[in-house]
């Protein structure tokens, strides 16, 4: 049984959480050593599916023709950060014109603000998702954001939602240290696990205890009462009073002159030297006022822990759950051995995990079920839709995107808690969570809805997925075989079948024969304005894509 057989059998109702590389062969033996086998269409979907949303047909053969060390590159190739959020309805917030940004403007008492501007951070992430290009940088956000969790709904103002994503993004594939150390005073952090709320008199350990057990080094095994192989109870209480005295401003105000910031008050710090546990040889935190976090944190990344952490999320992340005994000697520990011979420089590892022989086997390929941010987004992506209209318009139809998300049970800015999404730390169901007997039939309607009524704002006529231009970007549309072809290496991650393609074929010319389509489409092409000919080949096109999407395969990346 392969995973797309067991993943197949989840879809017919009898799928049991086993584990999928039960019975498929994982090749572990090359480790870490480059990827040496033939450069192929399949080879450069999956980096791209794994890396990116939602690779167009242009992206792939692009990525084709340049080769694995260049597309590698590229993918981490320094471009402009998106331009922020802005107003996109001049009547709801009257002191930000149109047209311009909010993330510095002051709320207005009775005014529900907040609402509004949540709704435009949701859509602006969208937008930012669906312009994110052929690059990993997107994909490492979600990523930080999965590991560094917090939510909006706690939170509770888009200004800080906005910075704490934003730095994310600037060190999407920077340096792991300095990120966390950012994160310890970052304003959301602060006020999502009650970092502002940390005084020497009363000390709060809520921030101290997720750095160690979700950020940096885990818990390991518990080897006794309070502690866990990596640290002690004890060692929460005394890095929680380094911790002290750091406060958010600017939360919700309404005043124009109060900046959004974070300050070190020296009054609440708690000055005395902290004593670390045996787990960290017993080592003294001296007292460093608002230098000392960034001590700790220098401290706690020259454990060995720290880097194999790291290095197990981006293996979940980008390769599969399942770390056997013979991956952690052969992936994770050169991996991390990679991360800390780079100072926690996380760029490097990647290109090494991206470019590895194991990231290419088969067994690989489609072992994930794509989370529903990516469901969504690749869709679009991949078809060639964008939003119509005008700007408000526009930021109305992401955040349909984003809601249709949300139904399938993941939001952004809104993971379940702060262990992220359940995805990448539940056993035994890990992706498997994505689908169940709710979003299951969910993501089927999304599929319809876009390829035959599309999504509707207002009184604007749906918006549906452009078949015949995302035909007219195949290699050979007037050719029913290469259409199936073209779709599929886009769509799926493994070449289809012989049964299967000609079931496909059966669903774009039933009953009739190749040549068919050919005279279909040549007609069509020499009068592109005949709406008869227009309606008779979308309306094929529609029936294929929308059975292609509805298949298992189609779940899977």
């Amino acid at each position: 049984m392969n995973r797309r057989d067991s993943i197949s059998m989840f879809f017919n109702g009898k799928h049991s959480h086993s584990n999928l590389r039960e019975n498929f062969d994982v090749l572990t033996t090359t480790g870490l050593s480059p990827f040496s086998g033939e450069w192929t269409v399949q080879h450069a979907s999956h980096l791209l599916r794994r890396t990116c949303f939602g690779p167009t047909q242009q992206e792939i053969r692009q990525a084709v023709g340049d080769g694995l060390t260049i597309t590698v590159q590229k993918l981490f190739e320094t471009y402009d950060y998106p331009d922020p959020p802005i107003n996109h309805s001049s009547n709801i917030d009257p002191f930000v014109p149109i047209g311009s940004t909010w993330i510095d403007a002051p709320y207005v008492q009775g005014q529900n603000l907040r609402g509004y501007r949540t709704q435009s951070l949701y859509a602006w992430t969208v937008k930012t998702l669906m312009d994110g290009g052929m690059h990993i940088r997107e994909k490492m956000t979600l990523f930080w954001h999965n590991h560094f969790a917090t939510e909006i709904l706690v939170v509770n103002d888009p200004k800080f939602q906005y910075r704490y994503l934003q730095l994310l993004r600037e060190n999407a594939t920077g340096n792991f240290r300095e990120l966390t150390k950012k994160i310890t005073v970052d304003l959301t952090m602060l006020r999502y696990l009650n970092g502002n709320q940390n005084t020497k008199n009363n000390p709060n350990e809520n921030y101290a205890r997720e750095l160690l057990e979700l950020f940096t080094i885990g818990k390991g095994p518990q080897a006794g009462p309070g502690d866990y192989t990596n640290y002690t109870e004890d060692d929460v209480l005394a890095i929680a009073k380094v911790l002290t005295g750091w406060r958010d401003r600017g939360y919700n105000t309404n005043d124009p002159e109060q900046l959004v910031f974070v300050e070190f008050r020296q009054t609440q710090h708690n000055t005395e030297a902290k004593v670390l546990s045996h787990r960290f040889n017993h080592i003294t935190i001296p007292n460093l006022n608002e230098n000392e976090y960034a001590y700790l944190i220098d401290r706690i990344f020259e454990k060995a822990a720290c880097a194999l952490f790291i290095a197990r999320k981006l293996y979940r992340w980008f390769v599969h759950y399942d770390i056997t005994p013979d991956i952690e000697e052969l992936i994770i520990q050169p991996l991390a051995d990679i991360i800390v011979a780079h100072d926690y420089e996380i760029e490097e590892a990647l290109k090494v995990l991206l470019s590895s022989e194991h990231f290419y086997e088969s067994c690989h390929r489609g072992a994930m079920i794509k989370h529903p941010i990516d469901y969504m987004v690749s869709m679009l992506r991949q078809s060639g839709w964008y939003a119509p209209g005008n700007l408000n318009t526009q930021y109305r139809y992401f955040n349909l995107i984003h809601n249709n998300c949300v139904t399938l049970q993941m939001a952004y800015y809104n993971p379940p808690g702060v262990s992220g999404w359940k995805a990448w730390y539940q056993e035994p169901t890990w992706y498997q969570s994505w689908i169940n007997s709710v979003t299951l039939p969910v993501r089927a309607n999304i599929a319809s809805l876009l390829i035959f009524s599309g999504l509707q704002v207002g009184n604007n006529p749906g918006s549906k997925i452009p078949v015949l231009a995302w035909l007219v970007t195949l290699s050979e549309p007037q050719l029913a075989d290469s259409v199936i072809d073209g779709l599929a290496f886009q769509l799926f991650a493994h070449p289809l079948s012989a049964e299967k393609k000609n079931y496909l074929k059966e669903v774009l010319i039933p009953g009739l024969p190749d040549y068919e389509w050919t005279i279909e489409y040549l007609d069509y092409q020499n009068d592109p304005e005949n709406e008869e000919l227009e309606d008779a080949i979308s309306n094929k096109l529609r029936n294929l894509i929308v059975t292609m999407m509805h298949m298992p395969e189609y779940q899977l990346c």
